[in-house]
């Protein structure tokens, strides 16, 4: 089988370089490189950092989904983001927020992200985390169980917006209390 048809077939539209040495069988580095310079040459790969390629137009792929391909690692839609979607604060920030096991904030396919970083033993605590179409995300509890986790003076525009049995069952339940 074609390179380009193992490619293709592969739900996934994200890849790191690792990522293609692994799904094309190739250890050597250089015949690897050449192979992905190839493809990109082509149009088939398409750039989006160093060692990281789409096989779909970006406009096609969840912002949200690229930063998680990017970082390369566990993480999930939370805090500004899913407040701002729920109407719980109403200015928007120029970000998406991220939670993980790294603290950063980056920019990748025009777009801004900002990565909190969660201790290991409630991240990985996926209650009320949801796969919503491929990216994991927060309901709007988590969320706020989650930023008052990052900042307990947090302040809501909308409090009257959360059920806050919700978020104190969720905050017993991650170990956040």
């Amino acid at each position: 089988m074609y390179k380009i048809d193992k490619l293709l077939k592969q739900d996934q539209k994200l890849f790191h370089t690792g990522d293609l040495a692994l799904l094309w069988g190739i250890t050597n580095k250089n015949t690897l490189y050449t192979a992905v310079k190839r493809y990109v040459q082509k149009g088939i790969l398409i750039p989006i950092h160093k060692g990281f390629y789409a096989v779909v137009a970006l406009d096609q792929i969840n912002p949200s989904r690229i930063a998680i391909g990017f970082l390369h690692r566990f993480a999930y839609v939370s805090c500004e983001t899913v407040l701002l979607k729920n109407n719980i604060i109403f200015q928007s920030p120029n970000y998406i927020t991220l939670i993980t096991d790294i603290s950063k904030s980056f920019s990748v396919a025009g777009y801004e992200f900002k990565v909190r970083k969660m201790k290991d033993q409630y991240l990985h605590n996926d209650f009320a985390v949801h796969n919503i179409n491929g990216v994991l995300t927060a309901n709007l509890e988590r969320s706020v169980a989650d930023m008052l986790y990052f900042n307990p003076h947090y302040h809501f525009d909308n409090r009257a917006g959360i059920d806050w049995k919700k978020v104190k069952q969720i905050q017993k339940e991650v170990g956040y209390t």
